[in-house]
């Protein structure tokens, strides 16, 4: 059985954690993980809560949107940008 070659670009093909979706928006367990959640939820940027809303504070990570008076949600591309950046940071 022949295989057909891939039609995905190289910056598709980075390797992105598997929780994170395609497309949409991620709440701040999805991100910053949950490990008391049934089945634990991995960490992208293993930090603390505090961390994050300070990081967003002081311009480290993006502002969230809100969809409601007590949900805050991220775009995907915004967070895959951000790993990006970290990525290019840690090469460098």
């Amino acid at each position: 059985m022949a295989t057909k070659p891939s039609t995905q670009s190289a910056k598709s093909k980075r390797a992105y954690p598997a929780t994170l979706p395609d497309t949409g928006y991620v709440r701040l367990p999805q991100i910053i993980g949950d490990p008391d959640s049934d089945p634990p939820t991995p960490a992208i940027i293993p930090i603390s809560k505090s961390a994050w809303w300070d990081g967003i504070a002081k311009g480290k990570y993006p502002k969230g949107e809100k969809l409601g008076p007590k949900t805050t949600v991220w775009r995907v591309e915004k967070i895959r940008a951000l790993l990006e950046e970290r990525a290019a940071v840690v090469v460098a």
